[in-house]
């Protein structure tokens, strides 16, 4: 019944909802207040046969499920198990020809996208980027990008690229180790699919992967906020052009370390990144020497030291984590 509205001939109250045809009708002299109204209830539907247990309509498709999330499935084996030996038979063989009908690309797509779903758990990927890789591995292989290529790979370079368009931070190095895939194979197989798919994808920042990386070396957010400064400085003096992301975050951290005192050696700082050490140390000299940081870390050593003869701490001397030219 609903009672908040009345009828507009009779001023009646007493309304009646009937929800297969979409009507309002009043019940003291018939009229019909709307033809077209909307059910703004929930969607239910029921299969079982018992008619009493309401039920969603089902999960909303999803491209990180081979069949879209609307495929069909002839019985569970729990549910074949417990019929008769003769119905058991006949649902078994049922159930082998309907998975024989499938059609060579959807047996790609069900092998290659439970494959997306173990890297993805593998590298901690959210489900949003997790979708849109299906989804994009899903235009590759409707397009033949994937014939003549090792699917894994296909599927890496997929996650990568959706990974990339989210600025997830997450370097093909740290890709290729995680899954044990050829870098080179990946790399080739993502710049091609994301050039056939016309996907354009902006160049990583270093930025991205400071928060990353302080979080793995125990960073404090001052020196967090000190790593993003600085790079903020060497990119206005187009010190990052043609410069590798991590190698950059990675120099910038151990400027920024020096200078809040939360020191770390180059080696701790370049096992965390996957860099050498020698990158490292050459993008620190180059921020050292063209944004002329070496006062400031100077006066940052000597803050900290006049700090601690004012409380009267005495400390042994601090180790120089610098490389000495």
């Amino acid at each position: 019944m609903v009672t908040k509205k009345s009828c507009p001939e009779c001023q009646g109250t007493k309304l009646s909802v009937d929800k297969k045809r979409g009507e309002i009708v009043c019940n003291s002299c018939g009229f019909v207040m709307d033809e077209n109204m909307i059910d703004q209830g929930q969607e239910w539907r029921e299969f079982s046969g018992e008619g009493q247990n309401e039920r969603r309509s089902g999960a909303p498709s999803s491209y990180a499920k081979h069949d879209m999330g609307t495929g069909t499935e002839v019985g569970t084996s729990s549910e074949v198990y417990k019929l008769s030996v003769k119905d058991r038979r006949k649902y078994l063989r049922l159930r082998k020809w309907h998975n024989r009908s499938s059609t060579s690309l959807e047996r790609n797509l069900k092998y290659a996208l439970a494959d997306l779903k173990r890297i993805s758990s593998l590298l901690n990927i959210p489900p949003t980027i997790e979708e849109e890789a299906a989804r994009i591995y899903r235009m590759a292989v409707e397009k033949g990008l994937v014939r003549g290529r090792s699917m894994e790979c296909v599927v890496v370079g997929a996650i990568y690229i959706a990974s990339r368009q989210f600025k997830l931070p997450r370097s093909l190095n740290e890709v290729c180790q995680l899954t044990n895939n050829n870098k080179r194979d990946v790399g080739k197989t993502y710049r091609f699919i994301a050039r056939e798919l016309g996907i354009k994808m902006a160049p990583s920042g270093a930025g991205e992967y400071i928060p990353k990386f302080a979080n793995k070396l125990g960073f404090s957010a001052e020196t967090q906020t000190q790593a993003q400064k600085i790079l903020e400085i060497a990119q206005t003096s187009e010190l990052t052009s043609g410069r590798g992301p991590t190698g950059l975050a990675a120099a910038a951290l151990y400027v920024a370390s020096l200078i809040t005192g939360e020191k770390r050696t180059q080696r701790e700082i370049a096992d965390v990144v996957g860099v050498t050490e020698v990158t490292i140390r050459n993008r620190y000299k180059e921020m050292i020497e063209k944004l002329n940081l070496d006062p400031l870390i100077e006066e940052a050593k000597n803050k900290r030291e006049a700090e601690r003869l004012a409380m009267g701490q005495v400390d042994e001397p601090e180790e120089e984590l610098r490389i000495q030219e």
